[in-house]
């Protein structure tokens, strides 16, 4: 378990700290469905023969690729996504984000120049001990960037357009345990996908 709390601002007030349960890893290995959704490529973080890429810890001084932000020098979901024949500009896969809506927004795109994702991974709030915090007016949840901290998109339960925001704003939250998600949406608001269920119109939605 990523027990560091990135993303918190030193000295930050009104800080709520919720333990989640680790989520066991060994499962790995088994067969996830390829996608029936809107994105080309499988999506899953793994295919079941072992040959998806794992995620891993996002570098100190790594940006987003979509707004050039320092990835860990802010709050909010992270995500990651590997390609089978091409790669980000600039860097070598993954290509990273400082949030998910911007790593579905990015899919989308490369989805429609043939681009092929052959992992596609982001936070998994079950999987870490997390905070909310206030700052400025706004409920914030902290950063989590170590590999151990993602999981498969199409393992995943979102918390869409929440009262808690990441760097980005409005956005989708992870919780690799259903009831987590619940549990989140019951305080924080919000509505409930999958990743089947997340659309260009949803993102769209997003990031304010």
């Amino acid at each position: 378990m990523d027990n560091e709390q990135p993303g918190v601002p030193d000295g930050e007030a009104d800080a709520t700290s919720i333990g989640r349960r680790p989520v066991l890893l060994a499962g790995t290995g088994m067969l996830v469905g390829s996608l029936s959704g809107c994105l080309g490529g499988t999506g899953s973080g793994g295919d079941g023969g072992g040959d998806a890429p794992a995620a891993i810890t996002i570098p100190e001084a790594a940006t987003c690729d979509v707004c050039g932000m320092t990835i860990r020098q802010h709050p909010g979901p992270s995500a990651e996504i590997f390609y089978a024949d091409e790669e980000p500009e600039g860097h070598e896969n993954p290509a990273r984000f400082d949030s998910t809506w911007e790593a579905y927004q990015y899919e989308f795109e490369r989805d429609d120049e043939g681009w092929e994702d052959v992992a596609f991974y982001v936070t998994d709030y079950s999987a870490v001990d997390y905070e909310t915090f206030e700052d400025g007016g706004d409920t914030l949840i902290t950063r989590h960037y170590e590999a151990s901290s993602f999981a498969p998109v199409t393992d995943v339960t979102f918390v869409v357009d929440s009262e808690v925001k990441g760097t980005m704003g409005r956005d989708l939250i992870g919780f690799g345990d259903e009831a987590d998600a619940e549990s989140f949406q019951s305080e924080f608001g919000g509505s409930l996908t999958g990743h089947d269920g997340v659309t260009p119109e949803v993102v769209a939605g997003l990031g304010t």
